[in-house]
């Protein structure tokens, strides 16, 4: 799985800029020319979709302050968007990716130019397909340098890599989500875990395709993981290692000491790592984290983390992963991470709130007669699955057509019901449709997500586009809105881009709406985000050009 034949490679210019971190001050214009092609892998060889013939695709590099401009070719067979995912696009919705929310797909032979500042961000970003399933194969990471001569608040690495994490299917994965639906059942899980594209020694197939980073003892590395999996949130740990966890969604954060650590879909996470153990070959693992019996891949894949000078013939370490279903060890890690809230990266949480959220989570079966089982699995917030148009919802916006949404989004559920109680197997009247939260510009929003008991309860990792937000709150059970606020942190809470709702559980986030535009936000399961577990938010424009969402360019994909 670690070996390419390309049919279509395109390796421009401007690719020879990715190979390596800027040293001068980025303040500059790059170009990076991203071509999406066929491609197809070793061990079960079957054509892929990839960019630049690559799996995972090429890292951008920048520095905060950058602009960027990357040009998108499609010589694929389906239409695509690429989502620049944390990226905060101000004002500039055209950008963001989602297909159908901010733009058109870019057709088959088509080509789109993405511009877009890096402003007031560095960190471990990454980007990926976004449309239908092409994300597990059309992604890579966006490392964001601080500014010229602007250190980073923790101990400077002697080097930096990035980790992927990602997953395999040996079928086509665009078939795979297309029989799932036509069945109304879920589509196969994937069939191996990958770190930097390759499963490990471990994976049963003829050919042992393994990522392996060198390092010199007594040295410091820094690492950026990045979990680009579909649907599988993951553990990962190095064998005799520990990592000190430093930054997290591109956003920095108190440092501390882990064995082990849980990253979701969509998230990102920054670790240092001393190479201070007795020389030798380490493996790197990750498996899924899932607490309740559900189908999922749980292969371990590994990589090696491998001394300077020791032969490739030693016998790796294996490391101690938590047990899949360890919810303690996961909420004991996500109890730690904290803003650093320093006075150069303060956490400015908002205190007071204009607009407080409610938004309930549900799995469900709809009727479906052409289906296996006459039904069809589906999802929703506040009892709606949300229906993607077949105009661009940004578009829709600015232009001011009628009929393509609804502002109408219910700011909670209408039925109140013991959440997270005893299972019920209806949908409490799930309706489809097109409609959006309407924000007030500059405005404050408390958002509490809550986990139903609708078929089952579940982990949910969600993903908010144009946006940070704070993470104030969580747990388990209903949430209590007379008595859980007085538990919130509004001093150092995390700041994220994607969050996890807890299984049976409520996750709060706070944030400022000072980003005009459509903003896409799903769960991060792509499983879930087809069958519907999705909506957008209106932010309106403020006062003046400054506070108002950019004009659309010149060559914004039709519809």
């Amino acid at each position: 799985m670690g070996s390419f034949h390309a049919s279509i490679v395109i390796v421009l210019l401007g690719f020879l800029m990715l190979v390596s971190v800027p040293t001068e001050a980025a303040t500059k214009k790059y170009q990076f020319d991203v071509v999406v092609s066929n491609v197809s892998r070793l061990c079960h060889a079957k054509p892929v979709v990839t960019v630049n013939g690559r799996l995972p695709g090429p890292t951008i590099y920048a520095r905060e302050g950058d602009r960027l401009i990357v040009n998108v070719t499609n010589y694929a067979q389906y239409n695509m968007t690429i989502h620049w995912h944390g990226v905060k696009q101000l004002r500039n919705g055209w950008a963001d990716g989602p297909a159908y929310v901010t733009q058109c797909p870019i057709r088959s032979g088509g080509s789109y130019t993405y511009h877009f500042n890096v402003t007031g961000q560095r960190g471990t970003l990454w980007w990926h397909a976004h449309i239908l399933w092409l994300r597990a194969t059309v992604h890579g990471a966006i490392v964001i340098m601080p500014e010229q001569g602007v250190p980073y608040p923790f101990p400077q690495p002697y080097q930096e890599t990035e980790l992927i994490l990602g997953e395999w299917w040996n079928a086509d994965v665009e078939k795979v989500e297309q029989q799932g639906n036509l069945l109304g059942l879920p589509p196969n899980t994937s069939d191996a875990h990958t770190i930097n594209g390759k499963p490990g020694p471990l994976f049963p197939c003829p050919e042992k395709h393994t990522y392996a980073l060198e390092v010199e003892s007594g040295k410091t590395y820094l690492l950026r993981i990045i979990n680009a999996a579909l649907n599988d949130d993951l553990f990962f740990a190095i064998a005799g290692h520990s990592m000190t966890v430093v930054e997290i969604d591109a956003t920095y954060c108190k440092p501390f000491n882990t064995s082990a650590l849980v990253i979701a879909p969509g998230q990102t996470t920054n670790v240092l790592v001393r190479a201070d153990q007795a020389p030798g070959r380490y493996f790197m693992a990750t498996r899924s984290f899932m607490d309740i019996p559900i189908p999922v891949d749980n292969k371990t894949a590994t990589a090696i983390l491998q001394y300077r000078g020791v032969p490739t013939t030693v016998v790796p370490v294996m490391p101690q992963l938590p047990a899949p279903n360890d919810t303690s060890f996961v909420a004991s890690f996500s109890d730690q991470l904290r803003s650093l809230n320093s006075p150069r990266y303060p956490a400015s949480v908002p205190l007071d709130v204009d607009r407080r959220l409610f938004y309930t989570i549900g799995l469900g079966v709809n009727p479906c007669p052409t289906c296996l089982n006459g039904t069809r699995l589906t999802a929703s917030l506040n009892n709606i699955t949300f229906v993607l148009p077949q105009v661009a919802l940004l578009q829709a916006h600015y232009y001011d057509m009628k009929g393509v949404f609804r502002l109408d989004f219910p700011d909670k559920p209408p039925t109140s019901f013991n959440y997270t109680g005893t299972p019920l197997t209806a949908n409490l009247g799930t309706s489809l449709g097109t409609r959006l939260s309407r924000i007030a510009f500059n405005s404050t929003v408390e958002l509490v997500l809550q986990d139903t008991n609708l078929l089952m309860v579940e982990s949910h990792p969600f993903h908010l586009h144009g946006y940070n937000f704070f993470v104030v709150g969580t747990g388990i059970g209903n949430f209590d809105p007379a008595k859980d606020p007085e538990t919130f942190n509004l001093i150092d809470p995390p700041e994220r881009n994607t969050v996890g709702v807890p299984t049976g559980g409520w996750t709060a986030i706070r944030f400022r709406a000072d980003n005009p535009g459509v903003w896409f936000m799903h769960c991060h399961l792509e499983v879930h985000t087809s069958w519907g577990l999705k909506m957008a938010f209106v932010v309106e424009n403020g006062d003046g050009p400054e506070e108002s969402i950019l004009p659309p360019p010149m060559d914004l994909p039709p519809c």
